[in-house]
């Protein structure tokens, strides 16, 4: 719950009785959970309305879930086709880079050659 372990919540429920004493943790307890039951109530009415306006435009379940799907679809051939293009050319440019730092230490063995020291 939360991320809340066992030792923790006694804790918390410790310091909640210690601030508000033993009459008043019922009272708080009551309350926090008609609040949380009126956010419960909103959210659903919340929900509910979205469903009402959307089936109003014609809009059904299935019908977002298809459309949800195509986009989903698109989206990933979107990535696919742009990750595979930049692996193309990084793998492009590696190789090229290899072999321009090949020919320049090569350059520099052949100028160096004779001038090496000598250990």
């Amino acid at each position: 719950m939360f991320g809340i372990g066992g030792g923790e919540l006694v804790f918390i429920l410790f310091i909640v009785l210690m601030l508000f004493g033993s009459d008043k943790v019922p009272e708080i307890a009551r309350t926090m959970g008609k609040a949380m039951a009126q956010l419960k109530n909103a959210t659903n009415d919340i929900k509910s309305e979205i469903q009402k306006g959307a089936e109003a435009n014609g809009l059904d379940t299935k019908s977002l879930t298809d459309i949800t799907a195509n986009i989903n679809a698109q989206i990933n051939d979107a990535k696919s086709n742009l990750l595979g293009d930049t692996t193309n050319l990084s793998s492009n440019l590696l190789g090229e880079t290899a072999t321009e730092i090949d020919q320049v230490k090569e350059d520099i063995e052949s100028l160096s050659g004779p001038i090496k020291r000598q250990r």
